[in-house]
């Protein structure tokens, strides 16, 4: 038997071991991303500092935190890889929001209770009309209609409907007057808890796979061969990094938030709506467009539906449990009626879309029309 032969670590793309911690374990789209990263938080920092018009203090800490936001899931992939699907999905569902965690207690801080509830929707619309849309039609144009297995998707949505009923029924209880709607503190905290509970049962799915597991895959696709694996240190290093900066730039971000959109003349809504939940995530997600425009629908979609997965399960229960300990006033999950409406439209569209396994460019459309006419429902407050 021949001896097997050992890949070059730089034609493979994965560094020496022997190679040290550093830049030059990173290609030079992974460098490029870091420095990007790091000039946008000093320029972030900069303009905080020298007083500049809040309307650049605002578009530069936003582009700050997008840019911190993508170099943090990058970093949790890194590190996740290295003990399987599972772990690397824990890791994302608890860490992979950070800097929308920060910005939106930073929020709660200042009293912007509306920004948040509308950021918090954002998250979710931008993810399964905004990205899934643009992944669909990037995908389906390239390569016209595809197919994909339709057991993970059909678990996603449904995890997602349930946390639209979660705000639904608070809301309606609220808005039509019943007994619980006296009680609406005390409810909130109730199916926050409960919607918590749900994601503490769902780690063992992750650690056995998570939904990569129910296509059939250990690791994405995307890293088999396509990047190098960072060094260990490396990995946390930048985690840690990035996620320190994501909490000053978060501060920064918040801080000229509100007079910044009085200048342009946005409500607080379409702010929260729109502007926030972009910075904070959706440079992230667009590895999901990377995906569906390589044709690996079910990498694309798995990862685009994960997101609003962990803002819902995870992101929303904790600010909500958490908002008397910060801010004025308490995070209730009373949202307003319009939001809910468009969040359940949103849901329904997108089950109905995935759910006989097959998606075309002309759907993509369709999700991103959805997400034009939302956002503009919200423009005037």
């Amino acid at each position: 038997m021949p001896p097997i032969a050992q890949p070059d670590a730089s034609a493979s793309g994965h560094p020496s071991p022997n190679q040290p911690f550093g830049a030059r374990s990173l290609n030079r789209k992974q460098r490029l991303a870091v420095a990007a990263a790091a000039a946008l938080t000093t320029a972030a920092g900069a303009t905080t500092a020298a007083g500049v018009a809040d309307i650049a203090r605002f578009v530069v800490s936003g582009l700050a935190l997008a840019a911190l936001a993508a170099l943090v899931g990058e970093s949790i992939e890194q590190v996740g890889e290295r003990f399987g699907a599972g772990p690397t999905g824990l890791m994302q569902s608890t860490l992979g929001n950070l800097p929308e965690l920060f910005v939106a207690l930073f929020a709660l801080r200042e009293g912007l209770t509306a920004v948040v509830r509308a950021a918090l929707v954002g998250s979710v619309l931008g993810n399964v009309l905004l990205v899934l849309g643009a992944a669909f039609l990037s995908g389906g144009a390239r390569h016209g209609p595809q197919r994909f297995r339709p057991e993970a998707p059909r678990m996603l949505v449904t995890l997602l409907t349930l946390a639209v009923g979660a705000l639904l029924v608070p809301t309606l209880a609220a808005h039509l007057d019943t007994p619980a709607a006296h009680h609406a503190a005390a409810f909130s905290q109730a199916s926050a808890s409960i919607l918590l509970a749900v994601y503490l049962i769902s780690i063992p799915f992750w650690l056995q796979g998570g939904p990569e597991a129910c296509v059939g895959a250990t690791l994405p696709l995307a890293r088999r061969g396509a990047a190098p694996r960072w060094p260990l240190t490396t990995s946390i290093g930048l985690l840690v990094a990035a996620g320190a900066a994501s909490g000053a730039v978060s501060d920064w971000f918040v801080g000229s938030l509100t007079p910044a959109t009085h200048s342009l003349g946005l409500s607080q809504a379409f702010t929260g709506l729109v502007v926030v939940a972009i910075a904070s995530n959706a440079v992230e997600n667009a590895a999901g467009i990377r995906f569906a425009w390589k044709a690996r629908p079910d990498y694309a979609i798995s990862t685009i539906l994960n997101a609003p997965l962990q803002v819902a399960l995870l992101l929303t229960p904790i600010l909500v449990l958490t908002s008397p300990l910060i801010g004025p006033s308490q995070l209730t999950l009373v949202f307003p009626p319009l939001l809910v409406a468009a969040l359940a439209v949103a849901i329904v569209v997108v089950t109905v879309v995935i759910y006989d396994g097959e998606y075309s460019w002309l759907e993509g459309v369709a999700l991103v029309a959805l997400y034009a006419i939302v956002a503009a429902a919200f423009w005037w407050g």
